[in-house]
């Protein structure tokens, strides 16, 4: 190429074929182009074939961006969750993709890095997209800033996970309030009056109901249970110290002889300073955690575990967001609680206690 020359060489950046250079090869107009793409079967069939050559002649892909601009209709929709790291949120994340897909959507995801504000500002962002609807797990609940800014923009949206029913927009969560009382039946039931609660905070709605149904149901099976809840917002290091400093100040007969962990990482937490002090578990302490992980299926002694109805839950979310979207429903909205699931294992069970209060000749 002679110097100063500014032309590019197309083979070292080529340009993506639109769906006008689809129509010139193929002979017809962008209308049949893109009544081919979306599977409409009023074409006639010559024209059709022409298409599908030219299709793959260009390597033409729609561009999901470009193609809905002018269209009500958008086979878009967002998905804006606290955290990608977190196995219980990227599961829920490809469900929802795999949900949406199967529905011929596509779906942008986002992570609010567990920031009220981040989550507010992505709201924003989706509704510049354009995307039929979004999918929102709130940092905190349905009254933080990122459903007011949904109410705002008056987007179309379902709210999952951290969330009470409410007046605006269908929720679909998992049922922590009975999971918890469901624990709660478990250690009571199995002889235990002294139980640790911890968990990683007290903001989030799931983590209330989680708290408050364990209490509830405690306190109903036996007024004189002593239930120590320990939950802070604090860094990892600071709950790690916390926790610790907890076993320092009770021992022997104040120690308790159950623990009930809100979250995948406070059972990770408490298993590992039980194990540091070799308090043997289910014999000394029981451990139910709440949020079942592959991991808690493979450690000695395997975790008793709440596991989360996931799949239901993001399959739920998609269909009640396109039930919306494609004005298959008009009803009020509507709260959906899915139950959860108790896998009993060796870190607690009333044969395990039952079995101790035999040695101490309780």
């Amino acid at each position: 190429m002679p110097q100063g020359d500014s032309r590019q060489n197309p083979r070292q950046n080529p340009r993506r074929a639109t769906i006008h250079d689809v129509a010139r090869k193929a002979g017809v107009s962008t209308a049949t182009v893109s009544k081919v793409m979306r599977g409409i079967a009023t074409v006639k069939p010559a024209n059709a074939d022409r298409v599908r050559e030219a299709v793959a002649a260009l390597d033409y892909r729609i561009d999901p961006l470009a193609s809905g601009l002018r269209g009500e209709n958008r086979r878009i929709i967002g998905a804006i969750v606290p955290d990608l790291e977190s196995p219980f949120f990227g599961a829920l994340v490809t469900g929802l993709e795999r949900a949406a897909e199967e529905s011929g959507y596509h779906m942008i995801v986002a992570s609010s890095r567990e920031s009220e504000a981040r989550e507010a500002d992505l709201v924003a962002r989706m509704n510049d997209w354009r995307v039929s609807g979004t999918i929102l797990v709130p940092v905190r609940s349905e009254r933080g800033p990122g459903a007011r800014q949904l109410k705002a923009l008056g987007m179309q949206a379902v709210l999952v996970d951290r969330v009470s029913p409410d007046d605006r927009y269908d929720t679909v969560t998992a049922d922590n309030y009975a999971a918890s009382a469901a624990v709660a039946d478990l250690l009571i039931g199995a002889g235990h009056r002294h139980i640790l609660l911890h968990g990683a905070t007290r903001n989030s709605e799931a983590m209330r109901m989680r708290i408050g149904g364990f209490e509830a149901r405690a306190h109903a099976l036996d007024p004189t249970v002593r239930i120590d809840t320990r939950v802070t917002d604090d860094t990892r290091e600071v709950q790690r110290q916390a926790i610790s400093a907890y076993f320092d100040t009770h021992t022997g007969a104040a120690r308790p002889s159950a623990v009930y962990s809100l979250s995948q990482h406070a059972t990770l937490l408490v298993l590992c300073e039980l194990r540091r002090r070799a308090v043997a578990i289910p014999d000394e302490i029981a451990l139910v955690g709440f949020d079942d992980a592959d991991w808690m299926q493979t450690t000695w002694p395997t975790i008793t575990a709440v596991a989360q109805p996931v799949a239901t839950m993001a399959k739920a979310a998609v269909a009640v967001l396109l039930a919306r979207v494609e004005r298959r429903s008009t009803s009020f909205p509507v709260s959906r609680l899915e139950p959860c699931r108790m896998i009993l294992r060796e870190s607690a069970s009333a044969h395990h206690a039952l079995s101790r209060r035999a040695r101490r000749g309780g």
